[in-house]
């Protein structure tokens, strides 16, 4: 009888993430509630970024990173934002995972949303941070708020640091004409995030976000239509076997023959963005760790997890933190981050 097939796989990657998006769950609700994207952006996502400090970065990613430690996902790539809390900030991001011990590539979103002064301080954290060592990208929020100016200082930057861009491409129906736009300057290290309403192939790794799209009503982007696609959560945690799960129901659902390795290849495409997570040793709680299998089994949990030969996940939890320490400290800083926002709502700052 032959040896069963080990329950082990590399580390997982998720291809786009917004780490500082983890102290959200349980905010109160808008109102009134918003009924489009744009409005969710407005109502939702823009006035929580504005409330954000640096203490509050630190929890958002120290719990950004647990979760994705005990999910298996050893590599995250994550597109950061807080305009009032700029400077610094992808520094806090990366201690932050670094102490959980999980990789980060980080960068800021620039966007002419903020005014210039927010554009050129959102350029030069990109700059700062990349220059003085750290790991990621030059960070961008989408066209539907980047003038030609500022999308060409983004590429600019990102062409003289020897990195690529990571941005919205096309989420939504208000970004339609992200293709048109970025057509000639889209290079292949660029990463294009979501990709729903992309109406041509650009060069680059479009980054598929299946629960994220499905829970902001944007619609199914066909992503087996390009040629490279990643998965990615959107700040959802970074579950990426859930992740791969819910990809492979929406393709199947679009088109019954769409097959579990196909989409999984989706989810191997994170060990190019990421080459060392590849090296990381993950294993699970389930064997055979197979895509027809995982495509059809929930609840199956990481049981060791090593990074650059440290064992940072044993069957006791977490080696490098205390993970109940960590969601306790978080939940008093969402409480903190929900009372900052209500103080920007009261004040008009929104």
């Amino acid at each position: 009888m032959s040896d069963p097939v080990p329950a082990t796989t590399p580390g997982l990657v998720c291809a786009h993430h917004h780490l500082y998006s983890a102290l959200a769950r349980g905010m109160p609700a808008p109102d009134p509630l918003p009924r489009a994207f744009p409005d969710i952006l407005r109502s939702i996502w823009w006035r929580l970024d504005r409330a954000l400090d640096l203490d509050l970065i630190a929890w958002s990613a120290r719990l950004g990173a647990l979760e994705a430690l005990e999910s298996g996902t050893t590599a995250i790539v994550d597109h950061h934002s807080s305009p009032n809390a700029i400077e610094g900030s992808l520094d806090v991001i990366a201690a932050a995972c670094a102490e959980v011990g999980v990789r980060v590539l980080t960068c800021y979103e620039v966007t002419d949303r903020n005014g210039a002064d927010g554009a050129k301080a959102g350029l030069a954290e990109n700059e700062r941070f990349l220059r003085a060592g750290g790991r990621g990208h030059v960070g961008a929020h989408a066209c539907f708020t980047l003038s030609d100016e500022t999308l060409d200082a983004v590429a600019g930057l990102a062409a003289d640091l020897g990195v690529g861009v990571h941005v919205h491409v096309a989420e939504a129906p208000a970004d339609a004409d992200a293709g048109a736009r970025l057509a000639d300057r889209a290079q292949p290290s660029w990463l294009l995030a979501h990709g729903v309403h992309l109406d041509r192939v650009l060069p680059g790794t479009v980054v598929h976000n299946p629960r994220s799209n499905a829970n902001n009503a944007v619609g199914y982007g066909r992503p087996a239509r390009f040629p490279r696609v990643a998965l990615g959560t959107d700040g959802i945690g970074a579950d990426m076997l859930e992740e791969f799960r819910f990809a492979f129901a929406l393709a199947r659902a679009d088109d019954p023959t769409a097959s579990a390795d196909a989409v999984w290849a989706w989810l191997a495409e994170g060990w190019a963005l990421v080459p060392e997570a590849q090296h990381d040793r993950v294993e699970w709680s389930y064997a055979p760790m197979d895509p027809w299998h995982l495509a059809y089994t929930p609840g199956v949990r990481a049981r060791r997890v090593e990074i650059d030969g440290e064992v940072v996940l044993d069957e006791s939890g977490p080696t490098r933190v205390d993970p109940g320490e960590i969601r306790a400290r978080a939940a008093e800083a969402s409480a903190r981050l929900f009372a900052r926002m209500a103080d920007l709502d009261e004040t008009g700052d929104d």
